[in-house]
C-alpha cells in the first residue's frame, strides 16, 4: 500500500520543526511541492532548504505541481469547495502516477495541517472516492499562532478565559461577544480598523519566523493606522503577505 505523511512544517522558521517531523521527512521517497506563482517562491524554496537542511539522505525525489488558484467570483463558500476540488485533481494524479505502491510520500504543510488548511479535507475526500488505496499519517506542526504568541511574549488567554481563533471575515461580523481573546487569521482587508473599542490590544505580525519578520503591538486604537500602512508596504515589496493577529481586551489581571 502506498503511504502518505502530512508533514507540519511550522510558521516559517526552520528551526521550528519537531523531531517528529524530521524523523517523519527522513522516510519519505517523493515529496510533493505545490507551486503557487512567482510571488510564492520563497515559500517553496523554504521547503527545499528545510529539505536539504534535514534529510540525510539523497533517495528522494522532488514531484512539482501548480497550485490551482481560487476563482473569486460567487460566494465565498463555492470558491472553496470549487479550489478544493481542483486541488482533489491535482493530489490524485500526484498518488496515482508519481508513487508506486510500497513507498513513502509528503506534503509539507505550511503551520500544521489541522489549522486553516484543507490538505486533510482533500486526502479524506479521496479515501470516500474509492479510486486510490493508500493510507496516511499526520505529524503536527507550530502554527502561525504559537509562533505570533512567542514573539511577542504573550499568552494567548487571561486567567480562566476563552480564546476565539477566526478570520478577519468573520471578525467583520463584529468582535465575538463570548471571547476575551481572539485570533485572527487570513485577514485580507484590515478588517482590525473596524473596531474602536478603547480597551482592545493587538498584537501583530508578518512573516513570522522567516528573515523577513514584521512585529507590531500595543492600543488598537494608537497602532491600527500604523499596522495597516506597515502591511500594505510589506505586500508591495515582497508580493505576497502572510500575518496573523491576537486582539484582547486589556487584562484587568494576568
Amino acid at each position: 500500500m502506498k503511504q502518505l505523511l502530512i508533514i507540519g512544517i511550522g510558521a516559517g522558521d526552520p528551526e521550528y520543526l519537531t523531531v517528529q517531523a524530521i524523523n517523519a521527512m527522513n522516510r519519505a521517497d517523493v515529496f510533493f511541492l505545490l507551486d503557487k506563482g512567482a510571488s510564492k517562491q520563497p515559500l517553496l524554496q523554504l521547503r527545499r532548504d528545510i529539505l536539504q537542511r534535514y534529510v540525510t539522505h539523497d533517495r528522494y525525489r522532488l514531484v512539482e505541481a501548480d497550485s490551482p488558484e481560487r476563482v473569486r467570483e460567487g460566494d465565498y463558500a463555492g470558491q472553496v469547495h470549487d479550489l478544493n476540488r481542483a486541488k482533489q485533481q491535482v493530489f490524485e494524479r500526484l498518488i496515482d502516477r508519481e508513487l508506486q505502491d510500497g513507498q513513502c510520500g509528503a506534503f509539507l504543510v505550511w503551520g500544521d495541517p489541522s489549522l486553516y488548511d484543507s490538505t486533510l479535507r482533500i486526502l479524506d475526500a479521496i479515501q470516500s472516492a474509492g479510486r486510490l488505496d493508500f493510507d496516511y499519517q499526520v505529524i503536527p506542526g507550530i502554527t502561525s499562532v504559537q509562533a505570533l504568541a512567542a514573539r511577542h511574549k504573550v499568552p494567548l488567554n487571561a486567567i480562566g478565559q476563552s480564546v476565539q481563533i477566526t478570520t478577519g471575515r468573520r471578525l467583520a461580523e463584529g468582535f465575538p461577544a463570548n471571547a476575551d481573546s481572539v485570533v485572527v487569521m487570513l485577514d485580507a482587508q484590515d478588517t482590525y480598523r473596524q473596531l474602536d473599542d478603547p480597551e482592545l490590544e493587538i498584537y501583530w505580525g508578518a512573516y513570522v519566523g522567516t528573515e523577513n519578520e514584521i512585529l507590531r503591538s500595543g492600543r488598537l486604537v494608537e497602532v491600527g493606522e500604523d499596522i495597516q500602512r506597515t502591511r500594505r508596504e510589506a505586500r508591495q515589496t515582497h508580493g505576497w503577505i502572510m500575518d496573523t493577529y491576537l486582539l484582547r481586551r486589556t487584562p484587568k489581571d494576568s
